[in-house]
């Protein structure tokens, strides 16, 4: 069983994602937690496997927290979960060691498909033989696991988080979005936004189509076509 602590400022939303994590096999919530003073010590008191955190914290940043927590020898993953997308706050997070990174608002598909890779990912370094892992394996812990439907792999200077960050900005809209939208969405550049749309649409999970205005050029409009979560 795989024990979390769920971190979020809102009590409502705690109780939330505490209620999806329950809802995911081989997952236990250990403990919510409102603050990070009220997590740290909740973690000296009560170790855990996971942590989900949330960026926006009363007393100081989920990111401050992490770091925390790296240079204090606290041996738990952290998995953010927040609304702050900026690419500098995403950043952030991957250089600090989170595993993953899950922008709000989410889906329970998506937080069980991180989740689920998660596990996965456990089980098989728990399994692998005392020689080492093979570099599969390893590549897939300094990767970051993703759920089933997202890109395996990403060409060099890509980046899993962004490559997420789109995926998560498409999947939660309603309709189909132009590049520039995309990007306003998820604090990117226009130019980033659409080489990580170009790949996502390369690697089948989504779809483009002009739109023809009465003047101008026409616009391309993205939309997610791969699986939910």
């Amino acid at each position: 069983m795989i024990d979390v602590l769920v971190v979020d400022d809102d009590p409502d939303v705690a109780r939330i994602n505490a209620a999806y994590v329950a809802k995911i096999s081989g997952f236990r919530v250990a403990g919510t937690a409102h603050s990070a003073a009220a997590a740290l010590l909740f973690l000296r008191q009560h170790p855990v496997d996971l942590v989900l955190l949330d960026h926006y914290l009363p007393d100081e940043s989920g990111l401050t927290l992490l770091r925390r927590l790296h240079d204090l020898g606290v041996e738990t993953e952290v998995i953010m979960v927040t609304a702050a997308r900026d690419t500098a706050t995403v950043r952030a997070a991957q250089r600090h060691g989170a595993l993953q990174y899950v922008v709000k608002p989410f889906t329970f598909a998506h937080l069980r498909g991180k989740l689920d890779s998660y596990a996965a990912l456990r089980r098989e370094l728990a399994t692998a033989p005392r020689s080492g892992a093979t570099q599969e394996t390893v590549d897939r812990v300094f990767g970051a696991p993703t759920p089933p439907g997202s890109a395996e792999t990403l060409p060099k200077g890509h980046s899993v988080l962004t490559a997420d960050l789109v995926r998560e900005v498409l999947h939660s809209a309603p309709d189909a979005l132009s590049a520039q939208e995309v990007a306003d969405r998820a604090g990117l550049s226009r130019q980033t936004a659409q080489r990580y749309l170009k790949l996502l649409e390369g690697a089948g999970l989504v779809r483009h189509r002009l739109k023809h205005g009465e003047t101008g050029r026409p616009v391309h409009l993205y939309h997610w076509r791969g699986p939910a979560g």
